[in-house]
């Protein structure tokens, strides 16, 4: 800090010790000035100069070492106030700028707020015409235009509930209720929701299940399984899924495999970031690098714990490990 306020303030430096130049040139100059007084009157001043410097180096640096070490936020609360009239200016400046961007992300919370109701209004409205569309598609005699309708239907199904969900997720720990499920009947309704696709794609399941009862939220426990089931589905191709679940460790596993495309092993750390697709299948326009992610977001909250190997070509295996009963009260809790 000594040597910015040195770099600061070198007018004034140099000015002072111009001053002393011209002081000490004045004594040679006129003779009839002792030089033992003109090196007197110059040591006076340089003290006096070195003691100002010091007093108005303290008093002027104070205010911003303190802004050096303040974390700012959006309220100015903890911000140190200036002792001088150039850092009461500066402190005033930033109070006005505060309040502008205080209103600004007041107005923008109110609209992402306004933007995400209108969505889910949105979403809820369109799921009943999907709903009549599925009647309908069940009247329709071709059997391949049934499936092939039905297979666009529940994409657009799947993409619907998966914004639904989206929006949902920031504000998931205030929806949770934590309760025992039956994992069985969740694995069923998943895999019926499913069942144009996996006919169509020649999937079949293959369920073993030790444990059928569980402690979790059973809404986002169905998300979780429809995104890794999903999932599977899509990249399989007449092979069939294997779920099963077991005590290891005293907690609840689950695994959901299958023998589908795989994941190459590059491409294994980064499968539940945002958007992230593939870079070995890049040009796989149908992945939107959303499902995983999500599921990844929905379980942390409920404190499960997803693990993944896979290898490329030969299948990929999803467990998902569940919390002792310890960790949902914790969990709860919050």
């Amino acid at each position: 800090m000594i040597f910015s306020y040195m770099k600061e303030r070198i007018s004034w430096i140099i000015l002072f010790l111009a001053l002393q130049l011209t002081t000490l040139i004045v004594g040679y100059i006129d003779m009839t000035i002792p030089m033992e007084s003109i090196y007197y009157i110059i040591f006076i001043q340089f003290i006096i100069g070195i003691t100002f410097f010091i007093v108005r180096y303290r008093k002027e640096t104070k205010f911003y070492k303190e802004l050096m070490e303040w974390k700012p936020e959006i309220d100015l609360i903890d911000m140190p106030e200036g002792d001088t009239l150039f850092s009461r200016i500066v402190t005033n400046a930033l109070e006005d700028q505060s309040q502008i961007y205080r209103e600004e992300y007041n107005q923008l919370q109110l609209d992402v707020r306004r933007e995400k109701d209108d969505l889910l209004v949105w979403i809820h409205e369109v799921k009943t015409p999907l709903t009549t569309m599925q009647l309908m598609l069940e009247r329709v005699e071709d059997k391949e235009l049934r499936s092939q309708l039905s297979y666009e239907w529940l994409r657009i199904h799947l993409l619907l509930d998966q914004q639904l969900h989206q929006r949902r997720i920031p504000f998931m720990k205030n929806d949770l209720y934590i309760e025992n499920v039956d994992l069985e009947s969740i694995i069923n309704e998943e895999i019926r929701t499913l069942r144009s696709w996996c006919m169509q794609k020649g999937i079949g399941f293959q369920i073993e299940l030790n444990i059928t009862q569980l402690l979790s939220d059973a809404k986002w426990l169905h998300f979780i399984l429809r995104q890794l089931i999903t999932n599977a589905v899509k990249y399989s191709e007449k092979n069939d899924i294997t779920i099963r679940s077991l005590i290891m460790n005293n907690q609840n596993i689950l695994y959901i495999s299958d023998k589908g495309r795989g994941i190459s092993a590059k491409d294994l750390p980064r499968i539940f970031e945002k958007g992230f697709t593939s870079t070995k299948e890049h040009f796989d326009q149908s992945s939107s690098g959303m499902g995983l992610y999500l599921a990844k977001q929905a379980a942390d909250s409920l404190g499960i714990k997803i693990e993944v190997s896979s290898e490329w070509n030969r299948g990929t295996c999803f467990q998902l490990i569940f919390p002792k009963k310890n960790d949902l009260l914790h969990i709860t809790s919050m």
